[in-house]
């Protein structure tokens, strides 16, 4: 049986762990409500951008569309995976669940076909340590993600298609449906595929709209990367928000079931002590 002293300093110790994660669950509320805002924000200007992208390649004849580098369909012999994951920890099975389906990803395919682009600390930590086939990483954007850093990433990637060093690209990331709910999805980003349904407006373009089409392939890629970096952090933060607030309500049971079984052993102590002192006291009578 453990000591009073232990009890007490057990519970003090989950009372500070019940601090932590009590102020965790506050300050990603406090993160979520603006990063909330920017996915609803960018997700019609990605919608919008691809329908316009769609419409100008319907304008494009065949063979110009063809020539695109950012269109040509190749056998997926080289697949570069893009797996977006968190620099910090604390957030349940957030990036767990991303991991795991990286790894059926690669497991679905010819060994030594697929390529890793890890933007993230936690997936970048676990493919080093089992020496995954990574090409190339980046940290410490997970919740700083800009627009610029999106394009660095972007023409990376267009370039290595480009230039057919890969055959096709696929982000895999959390997206955020709500603060109890984050979607694992899996989409493939180039060849760019364009949606079926067709504006019926007939447009006049004053450029070429080949030429229109190249220019704007490349600011889509970027732009659906950024969207997709919103995405994960909005969902990253309402996952530890979630996380951190079902902790602290376990801390809490933790405390009321360690303060009642320390006033059972306190109580069994006094009572202890008035046996003895009541065996005692009549042993000195006889």
């Amino acid at each position: 049986m453990p000591s009073l002293i232990d009890l007490r300093r057990r519970i003090r110790s989950v009372k500070s762990t019940q601090q932590v994660t009590k102020a965790l669950k506050m300050v990603s509320a406090a993160k979520l409500r603006r990063a909330q805002e920017r996915v609803i924000a960018a997700r019609p200007y990605a919608a919008i951008f691809r329908q316009v992208l769609g419409d100008l390649a319907a304008a494009v004849a065949g063979d110009e569309t063809a020539d695109n580098p950012l269109l040509a369909r190749r056998e997926e012999k080289r697949v570069l995976l893009v797996l977006f994951t968190s620099d910090q920890g604390r957030a349940g099975a957030f990036n767990t669940n991303l991991i795991k389906a990286s790894q059926q990803f690669i497991a679905d395919r010819a060994p030594g076909a697929v390529q890793l682009h890890l933007l993230g600390r936690k997936g970048r930590d676990f493919w080093r340590k089992h020496k995954g086939p990574v090409l190339a990483e980046r940290t410490g954007i997970s919740q700083k993600a800009t627009y610029e850093d999106a394009v660095d990433i972007a023409s990376e990637i267009v370039d290595r298609f480009a230039h057919e060093e890969t055959d096709a690209v696929y982000l895999l990331c959390n997206e955020f449906k709500s603060i109890l709910s984050q979607k694992l999805t899996v989409t493939r980003l180039l060849p760019v595929e364009f949606p079926t349904e067709r504006t019926s407006t007939d447009f006049i373009f004053e450029q070429p709209p080949a030429g229109m089409l190249a220019a704007l392939l490349p600011r889509y890629v970027a732009i659906s990367i950024y969207r997709v970096m919103l995405e994960s952090a909005a969902a990253e933060l309402a996952a530890r928000m979630t996380a951190m607030d079902a902790a602290t309500e376990n801390a809490g049971e933790m405390i009321d079931k360690l303060t009642l079984y320390m006033n059972r052993v306190r109580q069994a102590s006094i009572t202890k002590e008035l046996i003895e002192v009541v065996s005692g006291a009549a042993a000195a009578q006889e």
